[in-house]
């Protein structure tokens, strides 16, 4: 379960909507009456972190391991994920938001991702041979042909369409090699009878640059929830990732990997939501023009 940059990135919706709530505070700030700043006292220093050593502690390896297995072993699989992430706002501190998804999968070429959430619903389906990503409110669906199993389409929808799912470790063939490829430091830290309604073993590792804290199952060896904070970040925004609902191996029709009705709404291109606009039907696109010379009233050619 490597958590990539991507991981719990949130709607493009979200932006705005922290952009214009940091707008309306700010404006409600300056509108305000002053008041006089209260003398504080003077904050301690908070002592330097001290550096260790990376480990990896062999119980640590083998839940990691425990739990990786359990879930390439298994040729479908269907749960649900909270994803709660933050975000900075104009005011500097953090607001966060959510989104949640109903996942269906099926080994090695089926997906089903309907996600709701804190911005516009989607819902994502892979029958083996095409990918559709369909946008209910608005009706628009965009299709493409896709590879023969889930990792390689996962990989095409990332880098053709921006598409990354933050549990996408989880459903890949094999989860541990994500995480043992960058895998810098692993620790157990103990128990918990909290998270799931369950109990858990509670997991802290270092992988890529991420630092992330993983809750597994004791009897059942799936991961519960996992929180993350990315080392280069230097707000630390933390992130958080809750699965629930695990069934594992239940039959599924192949008809579960496709909507007719998604098929039947306007079609847009499978592309990049940053990728550059093309010009009006039309239009002409506008020559781009040199800067003039600066030049002063005394100025004299040489």
């Amino acid at each position: 379960m490597n958590i990539r940059r991507n991981l719990f990135a949130g709607p493009i919706l979200m932006s705005l909507v922290v952009l214009t709530l940091g707008v309306d505070l700010v404006h409600a700030q300056s509108t305000a009456p002053s008041a006089k700043p209260k003398t504080t006292a003077k904050a301690k220093t908070a002592p330097a972190a001290v550096a260790t050593k990376p480990v990896l502690e062999p119980k640590a390896i083998e839940l990691l391991k425990a739990s990786c297995a359990r879930l390439a072993a298994a040729h479908s699989m269907s749960f649900t994920a909270e994803v709660t992430y933050e975000s900075p706002s104009r005011m500097g501190f953090p607001l966060a938001y959510s989104t949640k998804s109903e996942v269906v999968m099926q080994r090695p070429d089926k997906l089903r991702v309907l996600t709701l959430g804190d911005g516009p619903a989607s819902e994502f389906y892979y029958d083996g041979k095409i990918m559709m990503a369909y946008s209910p409110a608005e009706d628009m669906v965009a299709i493409a042909d896709a590879p023969p199993t889930l990792d390689e389409t996962m990989e095409v929808a990332y880098h053709n369409a921006a598409i990354y799912f933050p549990f996408d470790d989880v459903i890949v063939s094999d989860p541990y090699k994500d995480i043992a490829d960058d895998l810098r430091m692993a620790f157990y830290i103990g128990q918990s009878n909290v998270v799931g309604g369950v109990a858990t073993d509670m997991v802290a590792y270092d992988t890529g640059g991420v630092f992330v804290q993983v809750w597994i199952g004791v009897e059942d060896k799936l991961p519960h929830m996992l929180r993350a904070i990315y080392a280069d970040d230097p707000n630390h925004l933390r992130h958080r990732l809750e699965l629930s609902n695990w069934h594992l191996d239940p039959n599924v029709s192949a008809d579960f990997f496709t909507s007719e009705k998604a098929t039947k709404g306007t079609h847009i291109k499978f592309a990049r939501p940053d990728a550059p606009l093309p010009p009006r039907a039309g239009t002409k696109p506008k020559a781009a023009t040199k800067p003039k010379p600066t030049t002063t009233p005394n100025s004299t050619q040489q």
